[in-house]
């Protein structure tokens, strides 16, 4: 928001430099985007409002904080003698009344979307304006155009009320309608474009045809011209989302839009309408006559809210007098009705922001000052809850992704179809009624399109070793929203030394990852074969937790890296795990505590020749299932398969840990072991120990 200094001292007489008025502003919430030198010594105040402060869009609004920032008196100049400079305000303005006119009628169709219509009839001579009103435009930003079309520019700007004039030989009836627009309906703006109008559009019509868009832009059909010898002027108030929803549906922006879907003031139009009728007759453009037409019947009481002088000290951590919380919501334009505990305020219809105790609040500190509010520990009323597991689960694999030499990506929630399909079907994907382009088309049923695009993006920019992971949700039409974590990897597992060369990252390269995060989430994998359409058979794999599987990896199929864009002959190995099937599957003695061992471990290997196609999972399956107690860790060490062993047959050798937490174990326990093992695998599997 642009405002000339010399026009904000129309409402308050503030001293000091423009540069001791953009401190103090910026102390209060406001950024001060520049000072821009103007004639005569004058200064322009560039204003950043925040998108929730619709009533300091005005040279009106940015005087009021600023008369509240020096604890200075706030007053419309027209609404007593005018000051030096400024425009006089008419003499014999007729009084407002909420009754048709003999020259309008003034119909509202749509009170919801409009609950107020003010009205008025003027006989203008147009021209240009005054100098000093083109100065004042200018400096706001806005282009002059004429007497006429400018008085309507200097009431927003002044105000922050949009108005608009139509030619009044050009609305039939005289008549206006607030309605919406019928099906098919369409009209010429007055950019020259042709607008096509929804039946959800509200528009401003006469008897036959919509005259504007309301709230928008008004229609070519009835504008100013050179010709004009009578106006009428529209002041009125319509709802922000009607407006937000028509200004988004036609891609039409203009100033009354931006103020009109923030939230104008449903008190303002009558004023509004007042000042612009002054302002005609005060520069000579023309003269008001008959009644005022101010059709409200949307009417709604002011908001109040009770404010305690405890609740102030306790969010402030600071005791603000009395007489300073009076003060500063009186001067912003608050009532307050004092009792026992603290204050009933009214809140003016301006302040669309101000809907509980604690934006009273908020308006309090501005204005006292966050410097005199003294650092303070918030008291502690109960105990802080328990921080959620699922936090505390992100926090340890993303631990164990880090020391596992991934990086971390955050990637977005939105993917194209495309990219969506090798890992989901058209009929389980989640499309967005609204997408922003095809290629943010559906909701990522899975973490890994996104990682695959980051994981492409680095390959096309010489990276050659690769390792990313992500932990986010992924969302299904079945299934809903799933908690996920993903990682891809590609180049070596490990770099060059001068004890080796580099290796290829490998299938139990990903599958030890896995294994980690299992362990890391409280439970043991059991890893089982897994086929999935987006990994090459054969190289793929899963973890089964209570007959479901929870986790996924493997090699990824080349035609899907190919579609990413992945250079060829990249080998890419990716895993997903699901967190909430973990979550359902946990051990629950996941946080048990148990003290070191004191006593020695006693260890055995064990060979046995079994079929080449047996997986290693189900020997060791069988092994903790025969042994006793005792065993405490079992681990393959070395498979062999080759010269001197028949072609459908390997030998597997296992790592074997046996320990009591109470006493020193004899040779004797452990054979027995030992023994009921390998009988346990000759029996199941047909092995042969070596």
């Amino acid at each position: 928001m642009k405002a000339l200094l010399s026009w904000v001292r129309e409402f308050v007489d503030v001293p000091g430099t423009a540069e001791e008025i953009g401190r103090r502003l910026s102390q209060r919430g406001f950024a001060l985007e520049g000072i821009e030198p103007a004639e005569d010594g004058d200064a322009v105040l560039d204003v950043e409002v925040m998108a929730n402060r619709p009533d300091c869009l005005s040279v009106a609004g940015i005087a009021r904080e600023i008369a509240t920032a020096f604890e200075l008196p706030f007053s419309l100049p027209f609404e007593g003698q005018a000051r030096a400079g400024g425009p006089s305000p008419a003499a014999g303005l007729a009084p407002l009344r909420s009754v048709d006119s003999s020259e309008v009628t003034v119909s509202i169709d749509r009170a919801d979307l409009c609950p107020r219509y003010a009205a008025a009839v003027a006989d203008v001579q147009v021209g240009p304006s005054p100098a000093w009103m083109q100065a004042r435009l200018q400096a706001a930003g806005i282009r002059p155009i004429s007497n006429v079309v400018d008085v309507t520019n200097y009431v927003l700007a002044e105000l922050g009320h949009p108005m608009h004039a139509f030619d009044l030989t050009k609305v039939e009836g005289p008549e206006v309608r607030v309605r919406t627009a019928g099906k098919g309906e369409s009209m010429r703006t007055l950019d020259g474009q042709p607008r096509t109008l929804t039946p959800e559009m509200l528009v401003i019509a006469d008897r036959s045809r919509p005259m504007a868009v309301a709230g928008v832009m008004g229609g070519g059909g009835s504008e100013v011209t050179a010709t004009t010898s009578a106006i009428l002027l529209e002041s009125a108030y319509f709802n922000p989302l009607s407006v937000r929803r028509t200004s988004r549906a036609l891609a039409l922006k203009t100033e009354a839009s931006t103020r009109f879907e923030r939230g104008a003031d449903p008190s303002l139009p009558a004023v509004a309408m007042a000042r612009a009728c002054a302002l005609l007759a005060a520069i000579g453009a023309g003269q008001a006559r008959g009644t005022i037409v101010d059709a409200w019947p949307g009417r709604a009481a002011a908001a109040t809210l009770v404010l305690r002088r405890a609740r102030v000290a306790r969010l402030l951590g600071a005791t603000v007098p009395d007489g300073d919380i009076q003060r500063i919501l009186g001067a912003l334009g608050f009532t307050l009705a004092a009792h026992a505990d603290g204050w009933t305020v009214t809140v003016p219809t301006r302040r669309v922001d101000v809907r509980r105790e604690v934006d009273l609040v908020e308006e309090i500190a501005r204005h006292y000052g966050y410097d005199r509010i003294p650092s303070t520990f918030p008291p502690l009323i109960t105990l802080a809850p328990p921080l959620d597991p699922r936090i505390a689960d992100a926090r340890v694999l993303r631990s164990v992704m880090t020391a596992a030499g991934f990086s971390e990506a955050v990637t977005f929630g939105f993917v194209s179809e495309a990219a969506a399909a090798p890992f989901a079907g058209a009929d389980v994907q989640a499309p967005i009624a609204n997408p922003l382009s095809e290629s943010y088309a559906v909701l990522r049923p899975s973490l890994l399109p996104g990682l695959l695009t980051a994981l492409a993006h680095n390959r096309r920019r010489q990276r050659r070793d690769v390792r990313l992971f992500e932990s986010g949700a992924c969302f299904r039409r079945v299934l809903g929203e799933r908690r996920s974590l993903a990682c891809v990897w590609t180049g070596t597992a490990s770099g060059e030394h001068w004890s080796g060369p580099a290796r290829e990252v490998d299938f139990f390269d990903v599958k030890a990852v896995v294994e980690r995060l299992c362990a890391a989430l409280g439970a043991r994998a059991g890893v089982v074969t897994h086929e999935e359409p987006w990994l090459v058979t054969g190289r793929a794999a899963g973890v089964q937790r209570n007959g479901r599987v929870v986790a996924r990896f493997g090699l990824l199929d080349p035609r899907v890296a190919d579609e990413v864009g992945a250079p060829a002959g990249d080998a890419v190995y990716v895993a997903e795990v699901d967190l909430d099937g973990f979550d359902l599957a946990r051990d629950p003695d996941r946080l048990a505590v148990t003290p070191l061992p004191r006593h020695p471990f006693v260890t055995r290997d064990v060979s046995v020749l079994v079929d080449a196609g047996l997986a290693a999972a189900h020997l060791r399956a069988t092994i903790r299932a025969a042994a006793s107690p005792l065993l405490v860790q079992v681990r393959e060490f070395d498979r062999y398969q080759g010269k001197g062993m028949p072609p459908d047959r390997a030998s597997l050798s296992f790592h074997l840990v046996f320990q009591s937490a109470d006493r020193t174990l004899t040779d004797e326990e452990v054979q027995a072991d030992v023994d009921a093992i390998v009988a346990a695998l000759v029996r199941d599997h047909g092995a042969v120990q070596r």
